[in-house]
């Protein structure tokens, strides 16, 4: 996986630099069509004459490397295209730190409407490359903050998305249930968090019996583990992630296309390590509980089969219908559990449903919270960090769907609002403590600034600057 201390940082402060790293700065013009003219003027001519030759309008996306009489890069121009059409805002410099060669740059011009701190993690978001499995490696330009910028706070967004980008991105041959395990393991270990783990039949012990039931027929064995952090007498927040490290489909096999991307089901355990990474390095006031249900499932005489009735730890009989809905089983036992040390908020994400990439799409991950108070400042929040999330109705009506004849429910509720019936499922076992879940795709199928294709984090930056500024603090109640 990434290290993030590698030789050449991707950022660091201009008092950090030796006087000759100093004097290689190369100057960054972020510009938007209405500013072009205004930031022509103030260039050499050389420089004018060079952007003109290359036909930089400003456009979207275009880049330009002006050199000087020397023929050094002089400065870079990067073009934003109009304000309007911007969807990406600060996050678009991304598209920098993805593609300039190794150096220092500093951004000398940014858009009145952009928040510099913001346009700087973009930069961190860009300066990615999944290689474990290549034999070169990519040294990323290093971007030279203000001295009041946030450098620590900056490092540990990108670091986190490095983090749940890797764990993605990590064949289910190498991040099985026990190397995701081990993954959860470290994290926790790194910040001095107190970690409890239920592996293989323990799970049957300790009343865990979907997620046991889930991930029986793999050769690794299912697991819960849990990690706690901070001080007790904060307000308590449990995380809660599907850690799914590869999905067959069980005995409902999945066809060959939609079992091509099945690495990514841990989506959500990546998700939730990441958010606890930035809550414990940053040291947010927080009682952290993280819990990640880990499974792989697996096609084997001992697999759970359609029509089968499982029990949970919340005493609820579940008849399964589909055992390519076990996502939200592995969810339901560990959300009981999340639930009975009774947090001031449980927060769970999962790469869940086919149905919320069919209504969403992969950028834009559905929000479900069974509190209405907070909704808006968290919904603010990731519009803030262009983090988009979006909220949809836990729709009571739709509970129907998941009746039983012969059972308390069943695990899905057919074809009809598949997001929607998953959330409600879940919501059975969250024992009405307030709560949030994220349906993310965990993936981007092509690159644009600040996201290159692959695994990639939905979310996580919303949820984290919403608890920085105070969330659990919140009225929660209603």
């Amino acid at each position: 996986m990434s290290d993030p201390q590698t030789e050449t940082p991707i950022f660091v402060k201009a008092s950090e630099l030796s006087d000759k790293e100093a004097a290689s700065i190369i100057p960054i013009y972020c510009v938007r069509p209405d500013d072009w003219e205004k930031v022509k003027e103030g260039l050499e001519s050389v420089g004018q004459n060079y952007a003109t030759a290359r036909g930089f309008a400003a456009e979207a996306g275009q880049r330009v490397r002006v050199p000087n009489s020397d023929g050094e890069v002089a400065l870079v121009l990067y073009g934003l295209g109009l304000v309007e059409d911007d969807d990406l805002g600060p996050i678009r410099v991304g598209g920098l730190s993805s593609t300039l060669p190794n150096g220092f740059y500093k951004l000398v011009s940014i858009p009145k409407d952009w928040n510099r701190n913001l346009a700087e993690t973009g930069w961190g978001l860009g300066a990615y490359k999944f290689e474990t499995y290549l034999k070169d490696e990519t040294h990323f330009p290093t971007l030279v903050l203000e001295e009041d910028s946030p450098l620590t706070e900056t490092q540990s967004l990108a670091d986190a998305t490095a983090l749940c980008r890797d764990l993605i991105n990590t064949p289910a041959s190498d991040m099985g249930p026990v190397a995701l395990h081990k993954a959860a393991v470290d994290l926790a270990k790194q910040y001095g968090a107190v970690v409890t783990e239920t592996v293989g039949e323990d799970l049957l012990a300790q009343n865990l019996p979907m997620i046991h039931a889930v991930g029986r027929a793999a050769h690794e064995e299912p697991r819960l583990v849990e990690f706690e952090w901070g001080d007790p007498s904060h307000p308590r927040l449990a995380l809660v992630g599907k850690g799914i490290t590869f999905d067959t489909g069980g005995v409902n096999i999945k066809g060959a296309s939609s079992a091509r991307l099945m690495k990514k089901d841990m989506g959500g355990a990546a998700h939730v390590l990441a958010l606890s990474k930035l809550i414990m390095e940053n040291n947010l006031p927080i009682r952290l509980h993280c819990l990640v249900a880990v499974a792989e499932n697996a096609v084997s005489a001992g697999a759970y089969r359609p029509g089968d009735i499982l029990r949970s730890r919340e005493g609820l009989t579940v008849e399964i219908d589909n055992t390519d809905a076990e996502g939200r089983l592995v969810l339901g036992d560990s959300l009981t559990k999340a639930a009975e040390s009774e947090p001031a908020l449980i927060i769970d994400f999962a790469t869940l449903t086919g149905a919320a990439r069919v209504a969403m799409g992969p950028q834009v991950p559905p929000y479900f919270s069974n509190r209405e108070k907070p909704v808006a400042d968290v919904l603010a929040q990731g519009e803030k960090q262009v983090d988009p999330i979006w909220r949809l109705p836990l729709w009571k009506p739709y509970y129907s769907l998941l009746s039983s004849p012969i059972a308390d429910m069943k695990n899905s509720g057919g074809s009809f609002a598949g997001c929607i019936t998953a959330a409600l499922f879940l919501q059975r076992f969250v024992k009405n403590r307030p709560w949030m879940h994220f349906d993310t795709y965990g993936w981007n199928p092509s690159a644009r600034a600040g996201h290159p294709k692959g695994g990639d984090m939905y979310g996580v930056r919303a949820l984290y600057f919403w608890l920085k500024a105070g969330g659990l603090n919140s009225d929660l109640s209603k």
